[in-house]
């Protein structure tokens, strides 16, 4: 029984190390945001910068874990195998959970899923626990502390609300300011923005982030707190002093505040939110010592577990391996940058690749925002708009070639967060880390005026998503994990190892989806972002063909498939397949809206003489991968609904004259296609007048049919469906051959 124990103790410091690596991919957004969106230094130097930050923060750690071992369930009402299958049930479904968030790209709180996990495992057995109690004494209060999930909830709402005002009002000052040639503008400001912002990350460092360090003992929290008014004055006379300097000898001293606020970040993140991670095993570690040492023969579903209501500390040995693990995984998770791209393209300051689409309560918050906005407008003077309009003035943008927004806004959000995380610990406010980092950044761009009449609809729906996932998170931890709990509880040791294949099997699919899906998504992505950050008209022109030629190929690669799988699936009555197709087609209709709305971006970039001369061939082979897409909808919506009503399949004789038309057509767009990768257009005609004949061809199949129809023999319902995957087919001909024409003269 010990054996058996001890192996799942083993098991969930295991899914430890995998939940280090997917908490630290989805949090890095919080620390790496600013710095990267900036373009603030080298990739590599913002990275070692945090990573000496993480490591320190973690093996600074004081190593106390309680909310783990007592903090939402009171341990003395628990038996040994309870708590095990509590700590299990949180492993699995906080390793899942954040993983899922990971690949959508979404940031969401490692300490709400902990705590709601655990609340919700707890919340199960309570259940069980307060039903089998004959005396019935026994309730939720006695097993639960519901004050710590209450607080959670409250802190979302609070730090949403509080970090996005302040976000959004300081950051309107300081463009009033600095404005956006901000460069001009920094003869001796810099040195007290500087001493400002410098003052406030110690202040941070010593509030939060440093707060339960190995070192901060009560006399020395004690002292900090009798002395912060002269430690905040010496600081800021000092930096005031060192950032004037730094000015005088050319250096970049947002550069520098920027590097210092991601340093001061990662640290407190590490620090503090080290227990979201290892707290768990490490509370399991110590209730299976406990058992081990102290239950003297009693079972594992007798033995309470009163002893994890002390306090404990953790080895050093576990900090040093888990500040480690945590550095491997932000240098090399592809996951930590898709979650920071998530929040980077919504703070981006001119238009990019817009993630989110558009919804009514996104548009009905704009439209509701500029009704107000003109009303306003109507009492401030004219010369007062005339001065704002130009501190924001964006003609004269200082921006380092290829980042998202500029060093002034990268400052403001770092010193901000930390800022207002620190003044919410001192004041016990429960103020989220990754909700406040994220809502200053939402708000700074707001004042930055990045959200424009062109994006604002697509960037509040990206905002209202990712909050909309937090509460999603709390919601979400807690059924899984009570779900989890619940099977293993009845299902014992058979149940918690058919949990850990699971967990196993799902970690393994999703880094296999997500590595396909990203080797899909990379070469266009590249090019895109090479042809944003060119400043050459000649290579944005050629990096901005090659893109166009791309989305070309990648659409008759898909119509090829597509248009083969659904006539196959109806030849052979196949289901699965039609439904595939139907799920395809709309896929791929929102992937060519993404498309071309970034190569409309990449037409503004070149030259305006030659971007009038190709927008007809462009806007000709847009429409045409519309309406191919629209052909295979149009095809695959009467055939999946034939097949899924168990209908007469398509007549030998019908199947017999259209294969070999299909297999002409796969065989005509694959030239095609081969034309457009090779760039050899003199076989264009060639193909063309051969896509002409595959009309007449069609248009004769057509004739048959309806021929046909009048005879009784023939099955009506087959044959229109078979006369709509002819008359579709014609159409799809018609559309392939457009946009071969478009492409030869898009060159």
């Amino acid at each position: 029984m010990e054996t058996m124990f001890l192996g799942i103790v083993i098991f969930v410091f295991l899914l430890a190390i995998f939940d280090l690596v997917v908490g630290v991919s989805n949090d890095a957004v919080n620390f790496l945001n600013s710095a990267i969106g900036a373009k603030a230094a080298s990739f590599k130097v913002v990275i070692t910068v945090a990573a000496v930050g993480v490591f320190l923060g973690a093996a600074l750690s004081n190593g106390m874990m309680e909310i783990a071992r007592h903090g939402i369930f009171q341990p003395a009402q628990f038996t040994f195998e309870e708590l095990m299958c509590i700590f299990l049930a949180v492993m699995v479904t906080d390793v899942i959970l954040l993983d899922i968030f990971n690949t959508l790209g979404m940031p969401t709180s490692t300490t709400v899923s902990m705590v709601f996990e655990l609340l919700g495992g707890t919340f199960i057995l309570a259940i069980i626990k307060i039903a089998a109690d004959e005396t019935g004494l026994l309730g939720f209060g006695d097993l639960l502390n519901t004050e710590k999930a209450l607080s959670v909830i409250i802190g979302i709402f609070t730090s949403v609300a509080i970090a996005f005002f302040f976000g959004t009002l300081v950051q309107y000052i300081s463009r009033l300011i600095f404005t956006f040639n901000y460069t001009g503008r920094l003869k001796y400001t810099i040195g007290i923005f500087g001493g400002i912002a410098a003052t406030a990350i110690i202040y941070f460092m010593l509030i939060k982030g440093l707060k339960d360090s190995s070192f901060m003992t009560a006399e020395n929290k004690q002292w900090i707190q009798n002395n912060t008014l002269m430690l905040t004055t010496y600081c800021f006379i000092g930096f005031t002093i060192l950032m004037q300097i730094l000015h005088w000898c050319k250096v970049n001293v947002f550069k520098v505040i920027v590097l210092m606020g991601t340093f001061a970040l990662a640290t407190a993140f590490a620090g503090n939110d080290l227990v979201n991670f290892i707290g768990v095993p490490l509370a399991s570690l110590s209730a299976y010592e406990d058992f081990v040492a102290n239950a003297g023969g009693a079972s594992a579903d007798s033995y309470l577990m009163g002893a994890l209501n002390g306090p404990a500390t953790t080895p050093a040995i576990f900090l040093f391996g888990a500040g480690a693990i945590m550095v491997i995984a932000l240098i090399t998770s592809k996951k930590a940058k898709n979650v920071i791209k998530t929040s980077v393209d919504l703070s981006r300051q001119d238009e990019g690749d817009e993630m989110f689409g558009s919804s009514g309560a996104a548009r009905s918050i704009v439209r509701t925002t500029m009704n107000v906005a003109q009303n306003i407008s109507k009492f401030i003077p004219e010369g007062v708009k005339d001065w704002t309009e130009k501190r924001f003035c964006k003609d004269v943008m200082v921006m380092e070639n290829g980042a998202a927004f500029d060093l002034v806004r990268a400052s403001v959000n770092l010193v901000l967060a930390g800022l207002l995380i620190a003044l919410g610990t001192s004041l016990k406010l429960p103020l989220s880390t990754t909700y406040v980092t994220f809502m200053v950044a939402m708000g700074t761009s707001l004042a930055d005026r990045a959200w424009g009449r062109e994006t604002a609809v697509y960037r509040i729906t990206g905002v209202l998503s990712v909050i909309g996932g937090w509460f999603i998170t709390a919601g979400a931890a807690f059924t899984i994990a009570a779900i989890v709990v619940l099977i293993m509880y009845y299902g014992g040791f058979i149940a918690m190892l058919a949990m850990i294949g699971l967990t196993i099997y799902l970690l393994f699919r999703s880094e296999q989806l997500y590595s396909k899906k990203q080797k899909n998504e990379k070469a266009n992505d590249a090019i895109f972002k090479q042809l944003m950050a060119s400043k050459d008209e000649k290579e944005r022109w050629s990096l901005l063909r090659q893109h166009v030629n791309n989305t070309h190929v990648d659409m008759f690669d898909f119509i090829m498939k597509t248009y083969t799988i659904i006539t196959d699936g109806f030849i052979k009555e196949d289901l699965k397949s039609l439904r595939k197709a139907m799920i395809l087609s709309g896929e791929e209709k929102q992937a060519l809206k993404k498309t071309r709305r970034k190569e409309i971006i990449g037409l503004r970039r070149i030259n305006k003489f030659a971007a009038i001369e190709k927008n007809t061939w462009f806007h000709l082979g847009t429409n045409s991968c519309e309406q191919m897409i629209y052909c295979m909808k149009r095809i695959c919506e009467p055939c999946k609904e034939h097949v899924d009503n168990n209908f007469k399949p398509l007549s030998e004789r019908a199947r017999n004259e259209f294969i070999p038309v299909r297999d002409e057509m796969i065989a005509l767009m694959t030239q095609a296609r081969d034309v457009i990768i090779s760039g050899d257009y003199d076989k264009a005609d060639a193909i063309l007048k051969d896509g002409d004949g595959l009309k007449v061809k069609i248009s004769t199949l057509r004739r048959h049919q309806m021929n046909r129809i009048h005879d009784e023999s023939v099955n009506v319902k087959t044959a229109l469906v078979y006369l709509n995957i002819l008359q579709e087919s014609q159409e799809l001909v018609s559309s392939w051959r457009h946009l071969l024409r478009a492409s030869r003269m898009f060159q």
